[in-house]
């Protein structure tokens, strides 16, 4: 007879859960809230009609780096990557721009005096990156091997984002640029593990460079869902879990869920111990999100911003960490850090024609419920007089409106929980993905290694759960 598998939540960890144990033999089937797949990665018309929005995440140096999505034929499935002639684009207030290029010495020959130190930190981890991604997007339990290039890059990784630049770097653009990298984490810069993120984008942009899907990120979703149906698989949208009990019994059942919605699914099945646990877990802050329909491209300052389809909007090095610092503080900071992508530069499939399109949001107090628009705009205009002109139309979500059209995003935490120094390795769902309840994993970002575009969290927890059914079935 055929093993079943439900998976809870269409996210690209519960789809690439769904495809380890679909080509395993399982009989799978992923259930779905939403009227469309694709959690983090769906799209649509959010401002006026015919301009494509992306919901959730926008640009893809994850999802290109992850060992896992690479060995699908997503391709022939639909997706097509687009990449920008520059990773990312950080305009200063000098009306220039400091560009993360794909080549590391064409992107060091801009930093003065810092230019032989960042080509000596980078250059050795670019071309190792196949192998140093595959060591950071696994369980973080497994024994490593290739101890001397993580302790290479772990030696620094470590460290606050603010200490390592203000030790490595003299040059204030080269400091900005790693702040913007580094400000992905979600964490005062003054936080461990910071300088980690700031090399992994850093990196990253280097050796496989911040791409676009052709056509909005719901095409990631649909690729995948393709490739689970060619394995028999299938998904059914609109079809709300409220409780584990309604399921039946699978043989295994994976939660692409937060640890807060795991504890509502499980109910009173979810011993004490781990629910106390699970109630301990701590969410990273929340995110304010605009998104525009444009008559024209964002008429920055510095010209070569239009080179990349993602801007660091944010300044120096000291204005970001204020920023960040301030989403922890309970406030907002009145010049935020803005992550800004701007896709029909590359991808003229999402607005009419010769028009446009761009996505942003900041860092605020996780729950945040006071405007940001004027702040954000203002920011913007900053860099790109002229900007506001140009809006034909606007869409608006506050951290509570994140969590509404998508439920795993708790106070409008994209990331699935802090990841902290202490979390990171003591998270409550670190026990290979197993909880107490029989058959029963987590799959989400709320596992190792964590938030991105990357399935690689829904990928390990799907070869743990046919480890331990093997095993299980083998006595």
């Amino acid at each position: 007879m055929q093993p079943s598998a439900v998976v809870i939540g269409s996210g690209p960890n519960g789809l690439s859960a769904a495809i380890v144990l679909a080509r395993a033999g399982f009989s799978v089937e992923v259930r779905e809230a939403a009227s469309e797949p694709g959690g983090g990665t769906r799209s649509g018309e959010l401002t006026l009609p015919s301009f494509l929005h992306d919901y959730g995440s926008a640009v893809h140096p994850m999802a290109v780096s992850s060992p896992f999505l690479a060995e699908l034929p997503l391709a022939e499935h639909g997706l097509k990557w687009i990449w920008p002639p520059a990773s990312v684009a950080h305009p200063l207030d000098d009306g220039t721009a400091v560009m993360l290029e794909r080549d590391v010495a064409t992107t060091a020959a801009q930093l003065g005096e810092d230019r032989t130190t960042y080509k000596k930190l980078f250059h050795p981890l670019v071309s190792r990156w196949p192998t140093l991604a595959r060591e950071f997007l696994r369980p973080l339990a497994r024994v490593t091997r290739h101890p001397f290039l993580v302790a290479r890059f772990g030696l620094n990784a470590l460290l606050p984002a603010t200490v390592f630049t203000r030790m490595a770097f003299q040059n204030p653009r080269t400091r900005a640029l790693f702040a913007g990298w580094a400000a992905h984490s979600e964490l005062p810069l003054e936080s461990p593990l910071t300088c980690a993120f700031g090399l992994i984008f850093g990196i990253s942009g280097h050796a496989a460079g911040w791409p676009i899907p052709q056509g909005g990120s719901q095409q990631i979703a649909n690729a995948l869902i393709s490739v689970l149906k060619s394995y028999g698989g299938r998904v059914v949208t609109g079809s709300r879990v409220a409780s584990l009990s309604e399921l039946g019994r699978p043989d295994i059942t994976m939660c692409d869920v937060s640890p807060h919605q795991f504890l509502q699914l499980g109910g009173c099945a979810v011993p004490r111990f781990y629910a106390r646990c699970l109630q301990r877990y701590r969410q990273g802050p929340g995110v304010y999100k605009i998104d525009w329909a444009l008559r024209e491209p964002i008429p920055w300052k510095a010209k070569e911003c239009a080179r990349s389809a993602t801007v660091h909007v944010g300044g120096t090095l000291e204005e970001i960490a204020a920023s960040e610092r301030a989403a922890w503080s309970n406030q907002a900071s009145d010049r935020p850090f803005i992550l800004l992508a701007q896709p029909t530069l590359f991808d003229p499939t999402r607005a009419p024609g010769g028009l446009h399109t761009a996505w942003s949001y900041c860092h605020v107090p996780n729950g945040w419920r006071e405007p940001m628009l004027t702040q954000m705009e203002d920011q913007i205009e900053r860099f790109a007089p002229g900007f506001r002109d140009c809006i034909l139309a606007r869409a608006v979500h506050n951290p509570e409106q994140m969590q509404a059209w998508n439920e795993n995003l708790i106070g409008g935490d994209i990331s699935g929980g802090a990841p902290t120094l202490k979390q990171f390795v003591l998270r409550p769902t670190w026990r290979r993905y197993r909880t107490p309840l029989r058959g029963v994993y987590f799959c989400s970002s709320s596992t190792p290694p964590g938030g991105g575009v990357h399935g690689m969290c829904g990928y390990w927890a799907a070869q743990w759960a046919i480890s331990d059914f093997r095993a299980a079935h083998a006595r």
